[in-house]
């Protein structure tokens, strides 16, 4: 899935990694780090590189939050916010490639979101108190 979006992502510059934290951002600007990791299933490791390439491309700050300094809250610079009218066609660019379609590729987002929910509450459960549990 990756490769259709690559022609698309490199006009404008950006990876596919780079391109689902924005759509993080621009669906909700501001988040903290660990929000914005936990919303794409990144830890850490992954993620600071990450902010630290958008950030030297001038598309995020990460800032510390005046109300707690020990939260680093990631922003879109202008230039991040101006990415995203740039961006907004690419789900009607892979329409074109014959053989999506869009209502399906939502389904199936669903799908895959419900399914990593529950198996994210599965393993919650399970390293919560230590045992196993059976479906």
């Amino acid at each position: 899935m990756t490769r259709l979006y690559r022609p698309l992502l490199q006009e404008l510059g950006i990876t596919y990694t780079q391109y689902v934290t924005l759509l993080a951002l621009w669906e909700q600007d501001g988040l903290p780090v660990k929000g914005l990791g936990s919303r794409l299933y990144l830890d850490s490791g992954t993620l600071t590189p990450l902010l630290k390439k958008l950030e030297a491309a001038g598309l995020v700050n990460r800032i510390r939050d005046g109300a707690d300094e020990r939260v680093l809250r990631v922003y879109l610079t202008e230039q991040g916010r101006a990415l995203q009218m740039q961006a907004a066609n690419i789900p009607q660019e892979l329409c074109r490639v014959p053989g999506i379609d869009l209502q399906e590729l939502e389904e199936l987002r669903v799908r895959l979101q419900s399914l990593h929910g529950r198996i994210h509450h599965q393993v919650e459960e399970e390293s919560s108190d230590g045992y196993r549990h059976e479906p």
